[in-house]
């Protein structure tokens, strides 16, 4: 799963910085080139009015061929645009710089107040890299122009840059602050949630009392030897595995603590609360996200699992991990219609289901990381009603 939010307000929130962050600059920019070059030297300065070179006017045409660009990619990668629009801006600016003043004996006078709102405004995404990559890319242009030019003249714009990039470092950490202190208020409500809804689940069967539990650890701490997702990519996998199970409560109590063998037709209303339990999440936010996990985790490796029948990488890779997770806890706890099986058993029969009930990749990383479940198993406080399995 790749490093990316995915929540449609946050692109969209996004997308409109990007456009008021462009936007601004564009007007700034214009407005100031235009009261310089064209009034304060006409009617301040009593001087010919217009741009120091022929290029000025082509490096404006540039910046307005980027607009439509710059609109069509905001609403495909609003994440990636402001880069492209700055990495622009600047090769255009040297561009500029070198044809206007390169071999010309007219003192090297450049500068645009947009700059410094480019690095006022860049604490408004949030992002620390885009910030630096601003700041870095700002001062290092003066620098190049400086020895491209063989002059002086860029270091009173670099201690400008530096003082604003400094005053606009302190407004990226307070936002930084205020985001993270609504996180964490957003997660600790988010978990109360979950964990009530845990316990509602867990009332109809005291046997899965604490599954979902250890399903949640055993399936992020494979997620994790995996090497393949973000924090965040982890916390929102971890409350979509406490939920994996939240179908059940849909299941009668008479099937779902029957202490037999289940009939055909029982066996069919156990399989539906993958279904029932990805439709009570789809449209919780931070959870919506995961639902492929609720949704695939009975699913085989061989296309012999439920609701859909998927079969290999067809099946979400986190809905994979979670089989494993869920067949180990479900072989080492003991349930109303059998005893558990020891932790050796549990493994020896996830090996043999490798590339036929589970992804064989997956058990792989499994085998590495079995002596952390062991622990695990071994230190986890059990309920008293659920009967604990020898290891």
């Amino acid at each position: 799963m790749p490093s990316k939010i995915k929540d449609s307000n946050f692109k969209s929130e996004e997308q409109s910085a990007v456009l008021w962050f462009i936007g601004i600059f564009y007007i700034i920019s214009i407005v100031y080139d235009v009261f310089y070059y064209f009034i304060y030297k006409k009617y301040i300065l009593h001087i010919e009015p217009g741009l120091p070179s022929v290029f000025g006017y082509w490096y404006y045409l540039c910046l307005f061929t980027l607009l439509p660009i710059v609109y069509y990619l905001s609403n495909k990668k609003p994440y990636m645009v402001k880069y492209l629009f700055f990495t622009s801006y600047i090769i255009l600016s040297i561009l500029n710089d070198g044809f206007t003043y390169m071999g010309n004996p007219v003192e090297y006078k450049t500068g645009n107040i947009a700059e410094i709102l480019l690095i006022l405004f860049s604490p408004l995404f949030v992002n620390p890299r885009f910030f630096w990559f601003i700041f870095l890319g700002t001062v290092l242009k003066y620098l190049f122009v400086g020895v491209l030019l063989q002059t002086t003249q860029v270091f009173f714009p670099t201690v400008i840059l530096l003082v604003i990039s400094f005053i606009a470092y302190v407004l990226l950490k307070r936002f930084q602050g205020y985001v993270a202190a609504i996180k964490s208020s957003y997660d600790k409500q988010l978990d109360g949630i979950v964990k009530g809804v845990i316990a509602t689940i867990e009332l109809k069967d005291p046997y899965t009392r604490g599954h979902s539990e250890r399903v949640a650890y055993y399936a992020k701490s494979l997620a994790i030897a995996t090497g393949k997702f973000s924090e965040d990519d982890l916390t929102s996998f971890h409350y979509a595995c406490l939920l994996h199970d939240i179908g059940k409560v849909n299941i009668p109590d008479s099937i779902l603590m029957k202490p037999g063998k289940l009939s055909t037709e029982e066996y069919e209303v156990i399989k539906t609360h993958p279904v029932v339990g990805a439709e009570a999440i789809r449209k919780v936010k931070g959870l919506g996200d995961n639902i492929d996990v609720i949704l695939s985790h009975h699913e085989r490796w061989d296309g012999k699992g439920y609701p859909e029948q998927l079969s290999g990488q067809k099946i979400p890779v986190l809905a994979r991990v979670v089989s494993i997770a869920d067949a180990f806890d479900a072989m080492t706890s003991s349930r109303s219609y059998r005893s558990a099986l020891s932790v050796e058993d549990a493994y020896e029969r996830i090996i043999e289901g490798h590339g036929t009930q589970f992804d064989p990749e997956l058990v792989k990383v499994f085998k590495d990381i079995y002596p952390a479940w062991v622990d695990f198993h071994k230190n986890y406080e059990w309920p008293e009603e659920v009967a604990r399995s020898i290891v």
